[in-house]
């Protein structure tokens, strides 16, 4: 860093993206992106003449995405916010409902990014620790009295809370916002967004990148009461009206008209993780009941830290963490049956 990086900073232990190796092709499990395409109508939405239109800035309210994802899940355009990912959503949730006053809360283990953005804003964190079975204690979070922050399905254990335990979480805290972050909820859960129109502290966040294969669009939403959605936008606009470009848009806004599409696609996966599950255990791994595109295992034939360094010299790549409490597992993303057989075939030559 240089010497004129201000000292609030300077000790920031920052997030760190799945690697992205380019020395040779790699089989990719590490990530969580989809290994689908975008549908034809995402492709043909960049047409030449929009990409002509990149001089001109796009509409900052995103008015005609935000009624589509309004329509498709049953609520109002001013109860959807956008944003460039829903990394964007969070940063913005952490400033908007976070303070000295107003501490955070969440899982000691779960998304790396909520405690890189407390740190970030110097904004007062509590970790709660998981149960034994890496399951989420309900009752840690009931009148806690703070900002509830929850990935469900979470990450990276893929395990659920069911929409009863949310709702108690919800109702148990009507002074604070509870942001459910459902990353992964399009692989077999139910979305807690009905939710939304009973409670006016409950924000819903989700992604484009896992279940429509947008990840490199970089493109996020938000539904929750009408009150909420103006204070994500308070912050949006005092940083950057802007934050997301024409195609983009475009390209999502199609994806909503293809919903079938990526709604197949997300059957796909769930085959095919089920199908991973099974052959998992023939080779003697055990993993936690995952309802993501991914699935959390371990070994007791090797280390979580040498079955990940060995199957990246194989030419596939999968996520290890370096937290003694789960650094025997890696989390290995739900690629095709193709991908996933390779897997195995490597598996078997390490073990």
């Amino acid at each position: 860093m240089s010497k004129f990086l201000i000292n609030k900073y300077q000790s920031l232990d920052v997030y760190t993206p799945g690697e992205q190796p380019k020395d040779m092709e790699y089989v990719k499990l590490n990530t969580n992106e989809s290994p689908y395409p975008p549908s034809k109508g995402v492709l043909e939405a960049i047409t030449d003449e929009e990409i002509s239109k990149l001089n001109l800035y796009p509409d900052p309210e995103c008015k005609g995405l935000r009624e589509k994802i309004a329509s498709l899940y049953n609520v109002n355009a001013e109860n959807v916010f956008l944003s460039n990912g829903s990394d964007d959503i969070l940063n913005f949730s952490f400033m908007a409902f976070c303070s000295d006053e107003c501490e955070a809360v969440f899982p000691n283990i779960s998304y790396g990014f909520y405690k890189v953005f407390g740190d970030l804003h110097r904004v007062k964190y509590t970790e709660i620790p998981l149960k034994k079975d890496f399951t989420i204690d309900v009752n840690d979070y009931i009148n806690v009295g703070k900002t509830v922050v929850i990935a469900n399905p979470n990450a990276p254990t893929g395990l659920m809370l069911t929409l009863c335990d949310i709702e108690k979480i919800v109702s148990s805290n009507p002074d604070n916002v509870v942001v459910i972050d459902e990353a992964y909820i399009d692989f077999g859960g139910t979305t807690c967004v009905p939710l939304t129109e009973k409670y006016d502290n409950l924000l819903v966040v989700q992604t484009y990148s896992k279940s429509r294969s947008m990840a490199g669009a970089r493109l996020g939403f938000a539904i929750g009461s009408k009150a909420l959605i103006e204070d994500l936008n308070r912050i949006k606009y005092s940083t950057n009206p802007y934050n997301i470009n024409r195609l983009t848009l475009l390209a999502g806004a199609a994806a909503i008209d293809d919903n079938d599409y990526y709604m197949d696609c997300c059957k796909k996966i769930i085959e095919t993780r089920e199908y991973t599950k099974k052959k998992l255990t023939e080779l003697g791994f055990t993993y936690l009941d995952s309802m993501t595109n991914f699935i959390f295992a371990k070994s007791d034939k090797i280390s979580g830290d040498d079955y990940y360094k060995k199957l990246k010299e194989n030419g596939v790549l999968v996520r290890h963490f370096s937290n003694p409490a789960i650094s025997d597992y890696v989390r290995i993303t739900v690629g095709t049956k193709e991908q996933m057989d390779k897997l195995f075939e490597v598996t078997q030559r390490i073990l």
